[in-house]
């Protein structure tokens, strides 16, 4: 780290040292390893709990309904107002994943959803150098996950919470001992295995579990892409006389071969269930660039925090420190080489290994070369015959337009990202009397410093005749820079309650300094300040004389950081780019009684300030070289408003409903694309969810719909997906086995053909019907 960072590792530590420095002298409840504080999930419940704004949990049948090979991100797809998108069943494809909440979306060019695990920033959502909670949580090990669709809690953790947060919780340790394991095989090479040992009290009051899992699957569209994960997680609970301590770790490493999005409803509607990604090495470049093992994603994470949850009198104080270490990249194949070096008449000593230029311009590009290694032209007026793909190439990538002894030549792209962050968090909450009205003052503060890098090096395939294997020295390093974030929040809330009625009045601000800094040529550094105004919020619970009923009202500004991604083209004009904002309203109703749980929110969203990238210049097929002028500005927005039902209702013992309903209305309020649908959201989404459990039996059955979305420039059918489940339990079937699970899961009961991820112009084609089983064996 250089020393200009040197001040920022200091307060940290300094701030790390007086968050946990503190002694106590009172003792916890040893039964609850967390401190009560209003955003953490007390007790699961699908609706949710008594707060001011809209909120769900994902329950037991939720998480049936997926495979454990499945990503944690599909856990909540069946709540109101969220809509879940990824390129196969397993969610094995990071490029084609997207969410969509209220208007609001995650994917590869948009973060506006926050993200937090156990409560913690996650540190971006985006696909360059960021990650989703299934990057932090294996399957078996996901608790359940919170969902705020919109005003979301005061003391949020994510300063891209424009549109909601989504919280992924981890399961506790339990008191005995146990060892779990789990095998799991499906369609398309699909399997699993997982194993994780429940210690049971290793030390006075102190409980922990460890978990070891790896996986793999070919893509399902051909099944030579592949996909392999290796996780690894462990946490630990102390409950001590003088304060509760909370660890955990994990460890994530993928490799993800990509799907690769279509461009209109006549590519579906000729072939439903092909990307246009190829499976065979054609030796000609041109038509290998969409080679699907070229297409790539690997990642590497590391998170761990240290919590301690204590209590002084009447105030419950937790605090956290946290690290989180990122490394990966993404791989493309661009059908030639980019000449750099000024040779003359010596060749091209891109071609010849171990040279390697950093930075500089582009010369132009090599597509094939003689023996010499010289480069070659078409023949003059040759007419490429190339058609595929992107419509076909010119001349310069037709093999044909050249002597039958030319030497194709072609790169292997990787844009390399390594990211480190580091935090802490502290939250106070100080219950009292004012009279006979109970009031709970709340504050607290986040601290996080990350720095980003990222540099983008292209490598010569070493024949691109044969194979897309490369040579492992670049000849080329385009751009090597860092992004230094650093991010203050500080919050306040005080609740009071009535009696009649709970009201509360809370207030949070971001300060936030992204920078750039160009390892090469330090004229492109650059720098912005990305602080929020003071952020109100306010909202009131009331019951209603009916036992079980409540209303609530809440309101909140919500706030997005200016992203470093905004920073990353040289010329680009800060002056011109503000943070993006919104402001959240949410009114409501809930119903809760033994048996019955019911739910309807009305909302309304006004967000300003959407920051873009804008250019009027085009270019057929990848732009590789990221040549294409333009820069980011703040267009216009977007107005939501909508209502979200959600009833659970369990008729008998063994047989349980669940409804969820979404009417949503996103509309763009750009100049120009005034009243235009927001792409990639529906208006309409619908759920209804059988679930039967009955002796040593359980089953059950829920259906999706989803109602129209635009892509801009075409319109996608709406769609309906269901999955089922069938599983048994055995208790202690034979001697030394406590309990054995076994469940049959298939996604996309009917094979539904489909598109699923939406981007501007393009969309992924959604998966088809998917088996899998899974043994689950407790000793």
């Amino acid at each position: 780290m250089n020393t200009t960072m040197m001040p920022k590792r200091s307060l940290l530590a300094l701030a790390v040292i007086s968050a946990f420095s503190v002694t106590t002298s009172t003792a916890v409840q040893a039964d609850d390893a967390a401190v009560e504080v209003p955003d953490e999930i007390e007790e699961v419940t699908v609706i949710g709990r008594s707060v001011s704004y809209a909120n769900n949990a994902t329950d037991e049948p939720m998480l049936k309904q997926q495979t454990s090979l499945t990503s944690v991100l599909a856990a909540v797809d069946n709540l109101p107002g969220v809509l879940i998108n990824e390129g196969d069943t397993f969610g094995s494809d990071d490029w084609s994943t997207s969410i969509s909440i209220r208007g609001f979306q995650v994917d590869l060019s948009q973060q506006q959803i926050g993200i937090t695990v156990d409560g913690i920033a996650n540190g971006n959502s985006n696909y360059g150098g960021g990650a989703k909670a299934n990057r932090y949580i294996d399957t078996e090990n996901l608790r359940a996950v919170e969902v705020s669709q919109g005003t979301a809690d005061v003391a949020s953790r994510s300063n891209e919470a424009l549109g909601g947060t989504l919280n992924f919780t981890t399961i506790n340790p339990g008191m005995d001992e146990q060892l779990v394991v789990s095998a799991t095989t499906g369609d398309f090479g699909a399997q699993k295995t997982y194993v994780r040992l429940e210690t049971g009290e290793i030390a006075p009051n102190t409980y922990a579990w460890m978990s070891l899992s790896s996986q793999n699957n070919n893509d399902w569209m051909d099944e030579v892409g592949e996909a392999n994960r290796d996780h690894y997680a462990a946490k630990i609970v102390s409950y001590l006389d003088d304060m509760d301590i909370t660890a955990y770790l994990s460890y994530d490493d993928s490799h993800e071969d990509n799907y690769q999005r279509i461009y209109g409803l006549s590519q579906f509607e000729q072939n439903p269930e092909w990307d246009q990604l190829t499976s065979d090495w054609s030796g000609i470049p041109y038509i290998d660039q969409s080679y699907r093992r070229g297409w790539s994603t690997l990642r590497e994470n590391w998170f761990a925090y240290l919590e301690a949850n204590m209590t002084f009198g009447d105030v419950e104080v937790k605090a956290n420190a946290y690290y989180h270490d990122n490394k990966g990249r993404g791989d493309w194949i661009p059908p030639y080489i980019v000449d750099v070096t000024d040779d003359g008449t010596n060749g091209h000593s891109e071609l010849v290994h171990g040279n390697t230029a950093m930075g500089g311009s582009v010369l132009g590009q090599i597509f094939f070369v003689d023996a010499n290694g010289m480069a070659l032209t078409p023949e003059e007026g040759c007419a490429s015959s190339l058609t595929f793909p992107y419509g076909g190439g010119g001349a310069e990538y037709d093999p044909a337009c050249y002597p039958d002894n030319a030497i194709p030549v072609s790169s292997y792209r990787h844009t390399n990202y390594k990211k480190q962050r580091a935090g802490i968090n502290v939250d106070a909450v100080w219950t009292t009397m004012i009279g006979d009205m109970q009031n709970t003052l709340r504050g607290g503060m986040w601290y996080e410093d990350y720095n980003r890098e990222e540099t983008r090096s292209w490598q010569k395939i070493i024949d691109s005749k044969v194979s897309y294997e490369f040579d492992h020295v670049p000849y080329w390093i385009q751009y090597s820079r860092e992004f230094p974030v650093e991010t203050l929040m500080f919050y306040v809330e005080d609740e009071l309650d009535f009696n009649v009625a709970k009201v509360r009045l809370g207030a949070k601000q971001f300060n936030v300094d992204v920078e750039k800094k160009d390892r090469f040529d330090s004229a492109n550094n650059l720098a912005v300040s990305s602080d929020s105004d003071v952020l109100l919020s306010a909202g009131v619970v009331a019951p209603l004389p009916v036992e079980g009923v409540e209303v609530f009202a809440g309101y909140a500004e919500n706030y997005a950081a200016i992203k470093d991604v905004v920073l990353e083209r040289d010329d680009a004009d800060l002056s011109k780019v503000e943070p993006e904002t919104a402001e959240n309203i949410d009114v409501g109703i809930r119903y809760a009684m033994p048996g019955l749980n019911a739910s309807l929110t009305y909302y309304s969203i006004s967000f300003e300030n959407r920051i873009r990238f804008v250019s009027n210049e085009d270019v057929s097929g990848i732009d590789f070289l990221e040549s294409v002028a333009g820069g980011y500005i703040n267009d216009g927005g977007i107005e939501s408003d909508g209502i979200e039902l959600a009833v659970d209702y369990q008729v008998t013992e063994s047989f349980g409903v669940y409804v969820s309903y979404t009417h949503n209305s996103s509309e763009y309020t750009d100049e120009g694309s005034e009243g235009v649908q927001v792409i990639g959201t529906p208006e309409d989404m619908a759920v209804i969810s059988l679930d039967y459990q009955r002796d040593i039996y359980s089953a059950g059955l829920s259906t999706k719909y989803v109602g129209d979305r635009s892509a801009g420039s075409f319109t996608v059918d709406a769609y309906s997906v269901s999955d089922f489940y069938l599983g048994a339990t055995l208790e202690q079937p034979v001697s030394g086995i406590e309990q054995i699970d076994v469940r049959l899961t298939i996604n996309n009961l009917m094979d539904e053909s489909y598109l699923g991820t939406i981007a501007t112009g393009a969309a992924w084609i959604g998966a088809p019907r998917t088996t899998a089983i899974n043994f689950n064996a407790t000793f």
